[in-house]
């Protein structure tokens, strides 16, 4: 490999991982550890009121143990800036089901 392509593949990377944003299982707050399948209300006790909190529609779901399904609520919480990045909560069912991160623009 040549030292150029080395550095194009390199300054490519770079620039992908700046523009995407993060996606992660768990979140720090202060002292707190958050983690996905947290209830909405133990997320609140360890991050605090969220700075933006929106439901954002619902989603059918199928519980197999009682053989129906139930439509759950979906929320989004927006905590930040934390030196310039957002962190993005989304709950279904009040459930912590994905935490996203982006650097603020």
């Amino acid at each position: 490999m040549t030292t150029s392509f080395t550095l194009r593949v390199l300054l490519g990377v770079g620039l992908l991982s700046l523009t995407c944003a993060a996606q992660a299982s768990s979140l720090r707050c202060g002292s707190q550890l958050i983690s996905v399948g947290d209830r909405a209300f133990e997320v609140q006790q360890k991050c605090g009121v969220p700075v933006s909190q929106d439901v954002i529609g619902s989603k059918e779901t199928f519980n197999s143990t009682y053989r129906r399904s139930e439509e759950v609520r979906v929320e989004e919480w927006i905590y930040g800036p934390d030196h310039g990045m957002y962190q993005y909560l989304r709950f279904e069912g009040g459930r912590l089901v994905r935490i996203d991160s982006q650097r603020q623009r």
